[in-house]
């Protein structure tokens, strides 16, 4: 028998979970975690890659270390010390697609956060700096899929219009989006796209968790054609009557 049913018990206790909640996350039975945690079954591939994910653990930590049980100390707690010893290297932690919804309940949690895969850029300084996937077109040329790299927004007052930002809301998630103050309505911001199609919208300030001033762009090389001259033109000249008309109705 591997230590993953023992990884697996003292995971759980770490988060207060019953064994009930647990299988919900990973969405098994509860009968399950009683025979993976009483050693009378080994987890199943699929259910280790989802614990894995979960508590950023490799698969192969889980199935030969005792975690619990590592020179008597809390494994977790040992990663973010190593975390905090390496905060001079200017770690940006990452939040994946797959963690948005995650990251709406869990951004103020220190725990949550420790817990999210870390990397770091040479071009970026300093700061407090965090890496968001987006999806969708909303925001070409800038693809779906491209991850932005955004320094955290500490005052909106001080923030230039037309700045593309990461925008943690209640009411829309997390969106990548250009922040127009209203002059009239100071209760509420436009968030505006890049891509003419998409129709920009307001969002009231109170409803804004976090705002992520964008510093970085990273993206896969595309093999589609490069845009030609007279479509960045057509595109230019849309975003501007855009930006005009918003402006004329937020004055």
């Amino acid at each position: 028998m591997s230590q993953a049913g023992r990884n697996l018990k003292y995971l759980r206790k770490l988060r207060n979970w019953t064994q009930e909640e647990f299988a919900s996350k990973l969405k098994i039975k509860r009968s399950l975690i009683g025979a993976y945690e009483e050693e009378r079954a080994d987890p199943r591939l699929d259910v280790m890659q989802t614990l894995s994910e979960m508590f950023k653990v490799s698969l192969e930590e889980l199935l030969v270390q005792d975690i619990g049980a590592t020179k008597g100390t809390d494994y977790l707690s040992k990663r973010r010390q190593m975390k905090l010893m390496s905060a001079d290297r200017n770690l940006i932690a990452f939040v994946p697609v797959k963690a948005a919804a995650g990251y709406l309940a869990g951004y103020a949690d220190s725990e949550f956060i420790d817990e999210l895969n870390t990397f770091t850029l040479p071009m970026i300084k300093g700061g407090n700096c965090r890496a968001f996937e987006i999806i969708g077109d909303s925001m070409l040329p800038t693809p779906s899929g491209s991850v932005i790299v955004g320094e955290k927004v500490e005052s909106l007052e001080n923030l230039k219009n037309n700045t593309p930002c990461i925008v943690v809301t209640n009411s829309e998630g997390i969106v990548y989006k250009r922040i127009l103050k209203n002059n009239r309505n100071r209760t509420k911001v436009t968030l505006m796209s890049d891509n003419p199609a998409f129709q920009p919208y307001q969002v009231f300030k109170s409803d804004i968790h976090e705002m992520w001033e964008a510093k970085a762009v990273i993206q896969k090389v595309s093999d589609h054609q490069r845009w030609d001259v007279d479509s960045l033109v057509n595109l230019v000249s849309d975003l501007q009557s855009q930006v005009s008309s918003i402006k004329k109705k937020l004055n």
